[in-house]
């Protein structure tokens, strides 16, 4: 499939990811369907012109009409998803998704898939501290990251389709990792600092910190404001990996804490300026 300006696009699960995806998609021209369970999120983006069509039930001939499935659900709801209703799809459709992890449903989902319907997974690395598709912002996409995760299973043509659809969305940067790859990044990048923002959270129960915060700790604690049905699943579809760098930065922080503790005042340079230097790796150039 290409992108071509008549095709056919349908997100199942319209959250703020799968709403951005539909709101970007819809302003570049294409058709978009959509299905969510929530009825108010089906006609607010109706209203507001980010679908074209919205249902809160699965329809073999909305489905069947597709040239594309963008995947929006949670890991095991996704899974589910395909068992039901893959007898749905025309030949030919390709399917990608928004998941947070990959090993734990990819290799699944290509296994029993029919073999006339491709799918490669995908991740866009971008979203906001809010949720649904009453949040959508195609804007989060422009400058930053996307990931493909492909397996042996996949062809060369699935994988610039899903890389083209990246580029259209305004992601800067394209990256190809393999599931387990992706997993072990994530598992640092994305799942730890969100541990780290929840764990900040919750070390102190004075409601009056409000009063008298600046912005460094507005700035760590953004994403501690969390989806807990969501992320919790994804703690624990990636426990391995998340445990791992739980465990290397507890050690990292008692270290810190230790130079602290002895007046190791060297040290503790040593570290902040090495803290410094990985940092700027992170800046992003002035527009």
């Amino acid at each position: 499939m290409q992108w071509i300006s008549d095709s056919r696009i349908l997100i199942v699960g319209l959250g703020l990811i799968g709403g951005s995806y539909a709101k970007a998609l819809k302003r570049l021209g294409y058709h978009v369907m959509a299905i969510d369970t929530r009825q108010e999120a089906i006609d607010y983006a109706l209203e507001n012109h980010i679908i074209k069509e919205g249902y809160t039930d699965v329809r073999e001939e909305v489905v069947s009409s597709a040239d594309a499935v963008i995947f929006g659900l949670y890991p095991k709801v996704f899974l589910d998803w395909i068992d039901k209703y893959q007898s749905y799809f025309k030949p030919g459709t390709m399917l990608t998704d928004v998941t947070g992890v990959k090993s734990c449903i990819v290799y699944e989902i290509q296994e029993k898939l029919r073999p006339d319907v491709e799918f490669i997974g995908s991740h866009p690395m971008a979203g906001r501290e809010v949720y649904g598709v009453e949040n959508a912002d195609d804007g989060i996409f422009r400058g930053a990251n996307f990931i493909i995760t492909p397996t042996e299973r996949n062809s060369k043509q699935a994988i610039r389709w899903v890389g083209s659809l990246g580029r259209i969305l305004g992601f800067s940067r394209i990256s190809v990792l393999t599931p387990e790859e992706h997993d072990e990044m994530i598992g640092y990048l994305s799942q730890l600092t969100h541990c780290i923002a929840v764990a900040l959270m919750t070390c102190s129960d004075n409601e009056h910190l409000v009063d008298y915060t600046g912005d460094s700790f507005r700035d760590l604690t953004r994403i501690a404001n969390i989806n807990d049905l969501m992320w919790s699943e994804l703690f624990m579809l990636n426990r391995d990996a998340l445990l791992k760098y739980m465990d290397t930065f507890l050690d990292e922080f008692a270290s810190l804490r230790d130079m602290i503790r002895d007046g190791e005042v060297g040290e503790l340079r040593e570290k902040m300026r090495l803290s410094t230097k990985r940092r700027a790796y992170f800046n992003k150039p002035a527009d």
